[in-house]
């Protein structure tokens, strides 16, 4: 086992630790609705909607930022106690959008009679499903063992690679640079292997007609160093665009499956990005799996760019451990 500060570990499997909390948080929510009495309602609203949503972004100052995503906007009327109310919580587990946006909607179509199961203290607080997905646990326990395995694994892994290159470099000082070179050669071929089976699969999926609503550059400030000092001005594309299929609207962001790079320098952006103009008619590449995930151009154009940095960071280490 590598000798590391138990500290290092802790801070490894946090992300995974508050997955584990999040999850029987969510269990505990659910024992307790099942205990919540239920009574007739009616769907009255059944479409799909655009919300923004607040995530993780560790690159920008604030460590967060502002996505649009798809929701299914199911709303029902029920009554408790003569007083007719209205929610649109369909289940007890988190909706965190571009997830069976269609499915939902078709599940519960306008006028469906359902069973409203209400918090009797606060019965403005309702759900249509009270049960988790199933499988959930099982999930979770096949991924927790999974990313201790793989921890673990790799840092054992690693120890002895590094010790087996130092020991037929020129100089064993450099056994680690050139193990690290040659890694993240790894992830940068993984990486254009990742986009170059993306793109594939994407020029297989039915296309429909889309607009453009907003096309432009996102400006923000990037997150400070390590020493405290203020980030750089970061430029993103950002391309929005409506379409509509099986008859539901969705709305995603970006032209393509590399159109979301960051750079300090707007003009490379509009050099190599996709411009349009908003309100122009485009061709939208549709995943028929999952909908509100699509495309308006199913080639990768930066791939080439991983694949040729990979061979140079291989030759690097390669150089690094002939020569020293």
């Amino acid at each position: 086992m590598p000798d590391l500060p138990w500290f290092v570990y802790a801070m490894l499997l946090a992300p995974l630790g508050l997955i584990l909390v999040a999850a029987i948080y969510k269990t505990l929510q659910v024992r307790a609705a099942r205990e919540w009495p239920s009574t007739p309602g009616r769907v009255v609203v059944s479409n799909s909607e655009l919300r923004d949503v607040k995530v993780i972004d560790s690159e920008r100052e604030g460590g967060r930022k502002l996505e649009q995503r798809n929701f299914a906007n199911v709303v029902y009327e029920y009554s408790v106690s003569g007083q007719k109310l209205r929610n649109n919580r369909v289940s007890i587990g988190e909706d965190l959008g571009n997830f069976q946006v269609g499915e939902t909607i078709a599940k519960y179509p306008v006028g469906t009679i359902v069973t409203v199961y209400y918090n009797s203290r606060h019965p403005r607080e309702a759900v249509l499903e009270r049960d988790l997905p199933q499988g959930l646990w099982g999930c979770l326990g096949i991924a927790t063992v999974i990313a201790v395995v793989g921890l673990f694994g790799a840092s054992i892994g690693l120890t002895r690679i590094t010790e087996l290159v130092s020991a037929r470099v020129a100089n064993p000082q450099m056994s680690v640079p050139a193990v690290a070179l040659a890694g993240f050669g790894l992830v940068a071929a993984l990486f254009a292997l990742v986009l170059h089976r993306q793109s594939a699969l994407a020029k297989t999926w039915p296309v429909v007609p889309g607009v453009i609503e907003l096309s432009g550059l996102d400006e923000y400030r990037a997150a400070p160093s390590d020493s405290g000092r203020r980030g750089s001005i970061m430029y993103e594309r950002k391309v929005s665009y409506s379409y509509r299929f099986k008859d539901i609207a969705y709305t995603a962001v970006h032209g393509s499956f590399s159109s979301n790079s960051r750079t300090t320098s707007p003009w490379m952006l509009r050099l190599f990005g996709m411009n349009f103009q908003d309100g122009a008619g485009v061709k939208v590449w549709v995943n028929p799996a999952n909908p509100s995930e699509a495309t308006l151009n199913p080639r990768a154009p930066f791939g080439w760019l991983l694949w040729l940095i990979a061979p140079g960071l291989w030759a690097g280490a390669y150089w690094i451990a002939t020569a020293g």
